[in-house]
């Protein structure tokens, strides 16, 4: 699993294949350089023991100058792997935002915000981590293991081969440790996006928990899922907390063993001091290789779960994509038609049913009836947030799914019942998705739905940030830089959901003048369901269960005292069915 892992992670390691082989050109000079460092100690022990002074210099200048090349491949190891796990760590990351922008919004519907997030940076993270540790520490010290080895041979077989007797099983503690983890880590990890999930909510809802007094209750939530969290990162803890004596105890045998057998080969002329020293120091050299190998392999188990949360996301291939020959919309005059379009979100839950529509250029249209008739769904469609899975969608004669997905959005303008402000200035969330705007055309922008007042009022006027999600702004003012920012966005058809629903008296006042200047020369499409917004709209269309059962003007509907008057009369109980 860890290689189908890394192999799917070889696009992002590719491009910096070259930075990689001078990394690894260094890390051979630096494991090249450790049989180098067993021998000069069984070089040095003699000597020592004769008192040979003038001998122990020279031999030292030799250890400096070695030190200091070894050190310069050290050095180069780990600059290099840093600076190339840090860009796949980017590459990837970037990657993965990029490939949740194209997914459908389904996907966004049914997720949770904290556990994409901490993929998105937590589990990123790690894998970035995985690969530097993979070249820095794993590789050079399996290079190592293999080279202290041979040298080892190359002194003396039959003590290499006793030192070595007890590999084969702690190969296999090791991988049966490191199954254990990889099934505790990827619990762990679950628990931890639980956690940020509930954040997520909590912190986002914080008026509503304070409204019902919820403070001990998503406190309990809070400490339930915690504690989830704490058991399984102890679970893990634990299984690590025996690995490593069990680990430790096994090499500490294999020491002993090896001094009595060398002070056999050693009486009997087998072997000698000076060579039984370089051996012993060439053993000293395979503990930390072994432990940080023992060590990384678990950590690659924590990675390789992370690894899987976000290759999962790769895996997901979005309903709504671009036709390979899609070419990018024309200017539009407005003209909309949709054609037999049938929608279930559900296969036996239809929510549109072969409806058609035809709406002209420079016309409003209100889409009125009862929750669930389809009237959100109808306008959804057509930006391409969803496709239908029947019929077709035309603007100005053309299919919406022959075009690219930027130049149709970039002609439809949104202004929906809750405006969504983004952390940072006035100005910028007005400019929201545009590459090329200055501070003159969003205020007048500004100017046309009615924010530049409040705007200019505020301390640092457009350059005032606003806080996150705009808490710092009332509803009205929050709906009219929803309106600039369609105003700046100037586009041929309007889509207005519930824009004045949840507005004050006085706000919606300003807010209606400030549409009425937007919907000039545009295809409008309303949803509503305040009947006192639609009523000067060209057409009223009455959606009930994903059909067209009327259509006409308000006067129209009135007098044909059908669905819309029932609606109206609900509404106005006053008016007695008038005509207005």
């Amino acid at each position: 699993m860890v290689a189908t892992s890394l192999r799917r992670l070889f696009p992002y390691l590719y491009p910096y294949r070259g930075r990689i082989s001078q990394a690894l050109v260094c890390t051979l000079g630096f494991v090249l350089s450790m049989p180098v460092l067993a021998h000069l100690a069984g070089v040095l022990a003699p000597m020592v023991g004769s008192g040979d002074v003038q001998a122990i210099t020279r031999t030292s200048g030799l250890v400096m100058l070695f030190f200091v090349v070894r050190g310069l491949f050290q050095y180069g190891q780990d600059t290099l792997m840093a600076a190339v796990a840090l860009r796949i760590t980017l590459d990837l990351r970037c990657h993965v935002y990029q490939h949740l922008q194209k997914l459908d919004i389904a996907f966004f519907e049914q997720s949770r915000t904290g556990d994409l997030s901490y993929r998105l940076t937590e589990d990123v993270d790690r894998v970035g981590e995985m690969v530097h540790k993979l070249f820095h520490q794993f590789l050079p010290c399996v290079l190592q293991l293999i080279a202290v080895l041979s040298y080892m041979v190359f002194l003396n077989w039959t003590l290499t081969l006793a030192t070595i007797v007890v590999a084969p099983l702690m190969t296999l503690l090791i991988g049966w440790f490191g199954q254990r983890l990889l099934l505790l880590s990827k619990r762990s990890q679950a628990k931890v996006a639980d956690i940020a999930s509930l954040l997520t909510e909590v912190l986002a809802g914080m008026r509503l928990v304070r409204a019902f007094a919820a403070e001990d209750y998503e406190l309990q939530r809070f400490t339930q899922a915690a504690e989830q969290n704490r058991r399984a990162r102890l679970g893990a803890e634990r299984l690590k907390a025996v690995q490593f004596p069990v680990v430790g105890f096994l090499e500490a045998m294999s020491v002993l063993f090896l001094f009595w057998l060398g002070s056999v080969q050693i009486s009997r002329g087998w072997l000698t001091a000076g060579e039984f020293v370089a051996f012993a120091a060439a053993v000293a050299l395979l503990f930390d290789p072994i432990t940080i190998t023992t060590s990384n392999y678990n950590e690659y188990k924590q990675g390789q779960a992370s690894v899987e949360r976000v290759l999962e996301l790769f895996d997901l291939v979005p309903q709504v994509r671009e036709s390979p020959t899609a070419q990018p919309l024309p200017a539009i005059t407005g003209k909309v038609a949709y054609q037999q379009v049938a929608f279930h979100y559900q296969a036996d839950q239809p929510v549109l049913r072969g409806l058609d529509l035809l709406i002209l250029p420079g016309e409003t249209v209100a889409l009125v009836g009862p929750s669930g008739a389809g009237k959100s769904t109808l306008v959804q469609l057509l930006p391409r947030f969803y496709d239908p899975q029947g019929g077709n969608l035309w603007i100005d004669g053309v299919d919406i799914r022959t075009v690219t997905l930027k130049s149709l959005r970039r002609q439809i303008g949104m202004v929906p019942q809750e405006t969504l402000l983004f952390s940072g200035t006035i100005a910028q969330n007005i400019a929201f998705g545009q590459t090329d705007w200055d501070l003159g055309m969003v205020e007048r922008a500004a100017r046309v739905a009615n924010a530049h007042g409040f705007i200019a009022a505020l301390p640092q006027g457009y350059h005032t940030l606003v806080g996150e999600r705009g808490v710092n702004l009332s509803g009205g003012q929050r709906q009219r830089i929803a309106i600039a920012r369609a105003v700046l966005l100037d586009p041929k058809i309007l889509i207005l959901d519930e824009a004045t629903s949840a507005l004050d008296s006085e706000s919606e006042v300003l807010v209606q003048e400030a549409l009425e200047r937007l919907m000039q020369d545009r295809t409008v499409l309303i949803i509503a369901h305040r009947l006192s917004t639609v009523r000067r709209a060209d057409r009223i269309v009455v959606l009930e269960q994903g059909q067209i059962t009327e259509m006409g003007t308000h006067e129209e509907l009135l007098t044909q005292g059908g669905r819309y008057a029932q609606f109206y009369s609900h509404q106005f109980p006053d008016s007695r069915g008038e005509v207005c």
